[in-house]
Formats: structure tokens, sequence, C-alpha cells
């Protein structure tokens, strides 16, 4: 397959045609932020949190922009840095922020990019909605109100356990991940509650073992 050169942060890099920009500076040791990105599950650019500048107009989410020859594409540039913080903010202002009293506190992504990037306030107050916790399965919890909607547990469901059983419900502000037609986990059969807790792992913070006051284990961040 044919190489392609590029630019990432002055350091020079080549990848295969078709690699993703994130891809391709995790070849080369750059670290750029995400939430949403599982590697070959979840690659769909949701949460923005890994836009970058390639010289476009607008800033682009290197999670699904390809390379292209002579590409030039800088990281941690001032406007790039704003935009992660404004897109985080965002995020945040319709989280359930109880850090103090999650099982997750101190190995969590959320609050790691929260704090790389400084944002310890809320600017967007607002309207919130409550949902009730889904902990009608006798192994796992499921709190909504703690979803960031990053969709990998969609995408394990879907793409690994081959399932597809839970996706994004409704639009907009009113957007929640559950199964179609307002079920919960317990009306469904079995092999749908086996997806659902293999899913968990991925988003510890809106899963929990329901016997247990640990989290399930799994990597802080999603492999590379």
């Amino acid at each position: 397959m044919a190489m392609v050169h590029l630019t990432i942060d002055g350091v020079p890099v080549s990848v295969e045609e078709g690699t993703t920009v994130l891809k391709a500076a995790h070849a080369a040791g750059i670290k750029i932020p995400t939430l949403c990105w599982l590697k070959d599950i979840n690659e769909i650019g949701a949460c923005r949190m890994c836009v970058v500048d390639v010289g476009a107009r607008s800033l682009a989410a290197a999670c699904v922009m390809p390379v292209s020859e002579g590409m030039v594409v800088k990281t941690n540039t001032p406007q790039v840095r704003q935009a992660r913080r404004a897109v985080l903010e965002l995020i945040l202002s319709n989280h359930e922020r109880k850090c103090l009293s999650c099982v997750r506190s101190q190995n969590c992504e959320l609050q790691d990019l929260a704090k790389e990037l400084g944002v310890d306030e809320n600017r967007f107050e607002g309207e919130n909605i409550h949902y009730p916790l889904d902990n009608f399965s006798p192994s796992i919890v499921r709190d909504p109100n703690k979803c960031i909607l990053c969709r990998r547990c969609v995408a394990v469901c879907r793409n690994v356990q081959k399932i597809g059983a839970i996706g994004a419900v409704n639009r907009g502000f009113k957007t929640v991940i559950a199964p179609a037609f307002g079920k919960t986990r317990s009306g469904m059969r079995s092999p749908t509650q086996r997806s659902s807790s293999s899913c968990s792992p991925l988003r510890p913070s809106a899963w929990r073992w329901a016997r247990n006051s640990a989290c399930p284990s799994a990597p802080a961040s999603p492999a590379r």
C-alpha cells in the first residue's frame, strides 16, 4: 500500500494511505485526547475531543480524518485547546457531577481531561434531565445520568457482541442510550443482557457492578 508523508506538530510522519490523523499521531508518539474513540470498534467522531488543525477553514476530528500527502497537522494550538475545552464544558453541563462519591473518581477519563484542560467550573448552567437507575439486572446497574453519549457501549454491543440491543434513543437534548421502545434490560432476552454486561467496562462512569462497590476491571483509557 502507498505511503503518505505528513507533518504532525513539526514531526515528519509516514503512514499507510487511508490511516487517520489520530492513528498517525499515535505512531509518532503524539497524544490527542479522545472520549468516544475505541480502536477498530468505535471510530465515529462523536465527541469532538480529538479536533486538530489541518489547515482547513474549521478544525477536523482526528479519529475520522484521513491523512493526505503533505498534510500539516497541529494538535496543540490555542485555537485547538479552546475548542476542546468548550466541548468538554458542554459535555459536563449535562453530566451528573458527583465525582467525590463516584467509584471511578481519580480513575476517570473525563476527570483527567477536565484537569488537563483546566475545566473546574460550569459556564453552561441550565436544565438537566434526571433518569431513573436501570437496576433490573442481577449483575450490573446502569446510571444514564453519568452517560456522556460516547456510544462505546453501543459499538461493542453491535460490532463485537453482534447483538445491537442498545442505541441512541430520542434526539438532541433528550438523547439517551437505551434499548428500543423504552424497555429495560430486564425485559430482554439473556444474550442481550450478556451483551450489555460486556459493554459496561468501556464506560464505567455509567455502568457498575450491582453487587460490588468496585468498578469492573477495565483500562482507564481505550487500548491503542
